[in-house]
């Protein structure tokens, strides 16, 4: 795929529904293609179907029909499996937009702007994936940057409270517990958290409670 063209699964405008953006209204541009395969996807089309062919110029032109919204997420699957997306992100940035960029952390980070708000999800034991991680990654995320754990079970929380406390999290970014769904019971997580006092923020995705029967878009 050439840097001036993008595989999109998808491209809608929602509430965004997880990060410390979360309520905002946001376009999303989901990329289809990913390199994990994680027990508990709720994005398996991303990689299961191949996407469509746009030009980047398309791709601007669709989220340009939505002028007022600051936010743009761009997400997958990962989405810095494609060249592109590297284009995508600077015009969207000189367009005075806020750029937020959800990835898995098997990337390298290195090329992404410092004005990229970017979201890494640190793949658990339990998804399986966890041996996927670019260690590196942790030191070239800025303050303002988010960490997100996705947790099946107590081993992947108590493996995640090591990580936080061997990388020296707690104090550089903003950190996210978010039990996956229909594995963990939020409560649980809660009470884990209140008997700890670990300095994460625990996150329900909001626009799952909001549009249950909706799998894609919103």
């Amino acid at each position: 795929m050439e840097s001036n063209s993008l595989l999109v699964s998808e491209l809608f405008y929602s509430i965004q529904g997880e990060s410390s953006h979360a309520g905002y209204p946001c376009v999303f541009v989901r990329l289809a293609g990913c390199n994990l395969r994680c027990s508990y996807c709720d994005a398996s089309y991303t990689y299961e179907k191949p996407g469509i062919a746009r030009r980047l110029s398309e791709v601007l032109a669709a989220i340009d029909r939505w002028p007022a919204v600051e936010r743009v997420e761009i997400t997958g699957g990962e989405p810095l499996l494609q060249e592109g997306v590297y284009l995508l992100i600077d015009k969207l940035l000189a367009r005075g937009r806020r750029v937020l960029l959800e990835t898995n952390g098997s990337v390298s980070l290195a090329r992404l702007p410092p004005a990229v708000h970017c979201i890494m999800d640190v793949k658990c034991p339990a998804s399986g994936m966890a041996h996927h991680l670019d260690w590196e990654n942790f030191r070239r995320l800025t303050s303002r940057d988010e960490i997100k754990f996705v947790l099946s079970n107590r081993a992947d929380y108590d493996w995640a409270g090591e990580i936080i406390s061997r990388q020296q999290l707690a104090n550089r970014n903003h950190l996210i517990f978010s039990p996956a769904t229909g594995r963990l019971n939020p409560a649980e997580l809660a009470a884990w958290l209140l008997a700890d006092a670990l300095p994460v923020r625990l996150q329900l995705q909001l626009h799952t409670l909001l549009w249950p029967q909706n799998r894609r878009g919103r």
